[in-house]
């Protein structure tokens, strides 16, 4: 019942619920649960189900909607992750684009300046080891510079959920290392 809270909150599919149910069962079979808050492990069962599957929903995004701290969601992740020895591929930055440029109202126009320019980054490994949320961020502001739309760093951030600084920083290897103007 949690876990169809869960997902009708965070819109989303049944196959990523079924997962989910799946990685909680594993968890159950482990006697994983013992000593642990269930709704804890069910929060961490459907992020890694959304990583597997990937679906771009953020730690933070389960948090706040489960009404669980980060770090306790977090704690839980990491046991899953070791104990049923889970293989979880890293999120694609261009899956973020949408979901930041819709909070700040981009045209079509920029989203695709802004995923050709990841697709550089990840071309001549930019994007590798960082987060993917920074790289985009960073790809949509610099998106915005060149078609020219009036956002500032502080909207990009706010809607991504990076600090200016990270845009900033991110914005600066790019700049160096990927083709864009």
């Amino acid at each position: 019942m949690e876990l169809d809270n869960l997902k009708d909150k965070l819109s989303l599919s049944a196959s990523v619920s079924e997962k989910a149910a799946y990685i909680y069962r594993k968890a159950l079979e482990k006697k994983l649960v013992r000593g642990r808050s269930i709704s804890g492990l069910i929060a961490a069962s459907l992020y890694a189900a959304c990583r597997d599957t990937e679906t771009p929903r953020t730690l933070n995004d389960i948090a706040i909607l489960s009404n669980l701290k980060r770090k306790d969601i977090a704690r839980c992740y990491r046991l899953l992750h070791r104990e049923l020895e889970l293989k979880i591929p890293v999120v694609d930055p261009v899956l973020c684009i949408a979901r930041i440029a819709s909070k700040i109202n981009l045209t079509e126009k920029t989203k695709r300046t802004a995923i050709a320019m990841l697709r550089d980054a990840q071309d001549k490994n930019e994007s590798t080891g960082k987060d993917p949320m920074d790289i985009t961020a960073a790809a949509l502001y610099l998106a915005c510079i060149k078609t020219g739309e009036n956002v500032t760093k502080k909207n990009v951030s706010d809607a991504s959920g990076v600090t200016e600084v990270t845009v900033r920083n991110r914005c600066k290897s790019l700049r160096q290392n990927v083709d864009l103007f």
